[in-house]
């Protein structure tokens, strides 16, 4: 059966302009989509990222009284891992997480749970289908539960947004189902691309991140036009350094056998990459079990994430400034060695409660946090052992967990290698880079694992999933 918003009536769909842009060539059609698409992404984006900031900086800020890292791109301030007032923290995330509950709840029930699954079936199933409403919902609902301390990421929610608008466009302007999917998954990598300002890495995931085990090349050309038009938005109102500054990853390989370095960090990064999805999935399937309803459960989630905030500091929140710190040489050795060998999972716990429990938020910038203390960890027993052909400074197995851990779990390696490379300044990495994106990828794609339960497996899966259901 057909859905009831695919037989929108002509009056209704764009009017004159609706038609010229159906019946016009392929070049001016997706260069005038992909400039609308990539302007809203980018101010979505921009909107966003004010309202993340302005309710971290109240509600941790001042009703808790704590000073959160913050990466260089965004002030790059060290913070603390001590709080003034302890007691506050349990209270200001589960005031959060109830606040937020409280409004998807009663508003938009779809805006829960991290959003990029919602926005990547829309593109599988019906591009029409993302409401309006919930893209406000979202943007509300995630900049509470991120702000309040929420181990959550922001690509989510702005994925969703960017997505909502594409959704928006395919009704409005009566768009062909096929020319739907591809605006919507356009929202998809201009919004994350445009929020971590890497637009290449952006162009490339809107194609990647749709399949476990593909790649939709009708989005490349518009997906240069849409990341890089919402990236030129954003850093005109942002500025254009990348979120983690330039991270000094500069290695020289001489020999070729400190490359073994990243064949370990590729097989730790898959492991842990795979325990995050799993856990992730576990999470969510256990709290439809528990009793309670979708307030009660997130407000749960948000009290115990703030009583394990209180032993580690460094799972509230992002994390993105807990990630730069770690890049750094004496900010690292500073931090105690259990801690860093701790965070990966405590942020994977955190991330369970907060977003599997049904709290508003995305799982890439935790994907993100969790790989960066992976490669720290390596490098600290590493340097603590003083093994050889350990570098100087850690910034290297830094990013390279962050591409090799999200990356292989994502099922969108070379998106994600691009994307950390922009978001880092670290283009130099890229030798030792693929070996461990590489080896953490094959080892994951041996595994039916995907952090993104709504990716499909390739093409020839979802058309044939769309003809079942249109016979239906």
């Amino acid at each position: 059966m057909s859905d009831p918003q695919d037989e929108a009536p002509p009056e209704s769909a764009g009017g004159r302009f609706g038609a010229s842009i159906q019946k016009a060539s392929y070049l001016p059609k997706w260069l005038l989509l992909g400039t609308t698409i990539g302007v809203i992404s980018g101010l979505a984006a921009v909107v966003f990222y004010q309202a993340l900031k302005y309710t971290g900086a109240f509600l941790l800020g001042y009703l808790a009284d704590y000073d959160v890292p913050t990466p260089r791109g965004e002030g790059g301030s060290h913070g603390s891992a001590r709080f003034a007032r302890a007691w506050a923290i349990p209270l200001v995330t589960t005031g959060g997480a109830l606040l937020s509950a409280l409004i998807v709840a009663r508003f938009a029930p779809e805006a829960t749970g991290h959003g990029t699954d919602e926005a990547i079936e829309a593109v599988h199933i019906n591009p029409r289908a993302i409401r309006g409403r919930a893209v406000l919902v979202k943007m509300i609902a995630s900049a509470l539960t991120i702000g309040s301390g929420g181990s959550a990421g922001r690509e989510g929610p702005t994925a969703q947004i960017s997505a909502g608008f594409a959704s928006l466009l395919t009704r409005r302007l009566n768009l062909s189902d096929d020319d739907g999917r591809v605006a919507v998954a356009l929202g998809i990598g201009a919004g994350i691309g445009a929020i971590f300002a890497a637009p290449l890495g952006g162009a490339v995931l809107a194609g990647s991140i749709i399949y476990r085990d593909d790649f939709d090349n009708r989005t490349l050309l518009p997906g240069f036009i849409a990341s890089g038009t919402a990236y030129a938005v954003l850093g005109a109102f942002l500025g254009f350094d990348p979120l983690f500054g330039y991270i000094d990853a500069e290695y020289r390989f001489e020999r070729a056998w400190p490359l073994l370095w990243f064949v370990v960090i590729g097989v730790v990064a898959a492991a842990v990459g795979y325990l995050y999805a799993r856990a992730f999935h576990a999470a969510v399937a256990l709290v439809r079990r528990l009793p309670g309803g979708p307030v009660v459960k997130p407000t749960v989630g948000g009290l115990l994430v703030g009583l394990l905030g209180l032993a580690v500091p460094q799972i509230l929140g992002s994390g993105y400034g807990w990630a730069q710190l770690a890049a750094d040489r004496s900010s690292l050795l500073a931090i105690p060695l259990w801690i860093i060998l701790l965070l990966p999972v405590a942020k994977i716990v955190a991330t369970c409660l907060s977003i599997g429990s049904g709290g508003s938020g995305g799982l890439f910038g935790p994907g993100i946090v969790i790989g960066a203390f992976l490669g720290a960890a390596v490098w600290r027993i590493g340097e603590l052992a003083r093994l050889p052909g350990v570098p100087e400074q850690p910034g290297i197995f830094v990013v390279v967990g962050m591409m090799a851990c999200f990356g292989s779990v994502a099922r969108a390696p070379l998106a994600i290698m691009i994307m950390v490379a922009e978001m880092t300044g670290s283009f130099s990495v890229v030798p030792g880079a693929i070996l461990a994106v590489g080896i953490a990828s094959l080892l994951i794609s041996r595994t039916n694992v995907t952090i993104y339960e709504a990716q499909r497996l390739n093409r020839e899966v979802a058309v044939a999933e769309r003809k079942r259901r249109s016979n239906e």
